[in-house]
Formats: structure tokens, sequence, C-alpha cells
């Protein structure tokens, strides 16, 4: 069996797939309350780091990503497979999972 070796730079998301870094979050609440890992909500905010070519029409044209690398992103809670790669996590989505671009 082949051993693969991921790494950002070796991952290229298909059609209108993003991959997106995952922002870390909080881990105390306004009041300063220290959140164990089991009270902590899934992250919703992240940073595009590669994006497809774009999905592709009836007449075999793409339609361009609305996104591009380096934007800040806001995603579906439960949208996307969650990616492991080194200590940093990301996570894939289809683009229509985006909701808005963080500024």
């Amino acid at each position: 069996m082949a051993t693969v070796s991921l790494s950002v730079s070796t991952v290229k998301p298909l059609a209108d797939r993003v991959f997106v870094k995952i922002s870390p979050q909080e881990e105390k609440t306004a009041g300063g309350i220290l959140l164990p890992d089991t009270a902590k909500e899934k992250p919703q905010v992240g940073e595009i780091v590669a994006v497809g070519p774009g999905k592709r029409n009836d007449d075999g044209s793409r339609t361009e990503p609305e996104v591009k690398v380096g934007d800040k992103v806001l995603y579906s809670k439960y949208a996307g497979t969650d990616i492991k790669l080194g200590n940093e996590d990301y996570v894939l989505l289809s683009e229509k999972d985006i909701l808005a671009v963080v500024n």
C-alpha cells in the first residue's frame, strides 16, 4: 500500500469546493470562565487556503468562484468534511456552504 503525505500545498479542491483553515476559537467566556473541550461549539469562521476551479455549467463552461485564497469566511455549522493536517484543523466545503465573507 502506498503512503501519501498530505500538506496544505498538496490539497487541490475540485469543482466548487474550497479548503478552509479553521480559526481558533475563544477558550474563555466574556465573564472569564474557561470552557472545556466538550462545551465548545464547532467553529464557523476560517480562512480560505485553496479554491477549486469552479462549478461546471450545463454547456461545459465553468462558473468562477466568488471567493479567493486569503478571504476570511463564515460557513454553515455542520457543513463540509473536517480534516486534520499536522496540528492544524481544516474543513473542505462546497462554495454554497459559505454564508459570508468577513472583513
